[in-house]
């Protein structure tokens, strides 16, 4: 996608829905909201809070509720985009006939009474305790330095590496996988921390 600077460079890449993005843009700003460009998208925050934004596509434009889950929708007009987007809600459109100015102001004012109540959902953490492969665990009762190693290392840098071990099939991969894995261990550094730091 096109890089933009502006909100209104959005609307000029996206000019098949120009005149209804300018048509919401105008009811979310009579809002206390604070329109801000974020992910190459016109997003509206709340005291540093996101809780809506603009979309365009090919086909449809939409408003993104970030934590649209909490509102009501008495008038079904919220679709969830994907199943693993828990929060997230969208209103779709297909054209500026679909538009129903009244309605919009009201899920977005419904929104805004949800941010201030602080309605967010959290982050799902996965658990503390990590599942190590019988083929770590056996490593860990030969080399003491290993295992107070892989104890000193965060929850997901263990889980990584156990994952990495667990996921081989054959006995023999594992065990190679774990010859490989163990000085990266020793130097106290994540299986992925080499492409995350790129």
């Amino acid at each position: 996608m096109q890089k933009v600077n502006s909100v209104e460079d959005y609307f000029e890449v996206h000019a098949h829905f120009s005149e209804a993005l300018q048509i919401l843009r105008e009811i979310i700003t009579s809002t206390e909201l604070e329109e801000t460009l974020k992910w190459n998208a016109p997003v509206y925050s709340l005291n540093g809070k996101n809780v809506l934004g603009l979309g365009a596509f090919k086909n449809h434009f939409c408003i993104w509720f970030f934590n649209g889950v909490f509102l009501k929708d008495e008038k079904k007009l919220l679709e969830q985009a994907q199943e693993k987007t828990k929060g997230l809600r969208q209103m779709r459109f297909n054209s500026v006939e679909d538009i129903d100015k009244s309605s919009v102001l009201a899920y977005v004012k419904e929104a805004i009474d949800n941010q201030q109540l602080g309605k967010e959902l959290q982050p799902e953490r996965k658990g503390k305790t990590v599942a190590l492969p019988e083929f770590l665990k056996e490593a860990f009762e030969e080399d003491a330095e290993l295992k107070e190693s892989f104890k000193k290392l965060t929850p997901g840098k263990q889980r990584e590496y156990a994952d990495h071990i667990e996921t081989a099939k054959r006995d023999a991969t594992k065990l190679s996988r774990l010859e490989k894995i163990k000085p990266m261990i020793l130097k106290g550094v994540g299986l992925h921390d080499k492409y995350k730091n790129c």
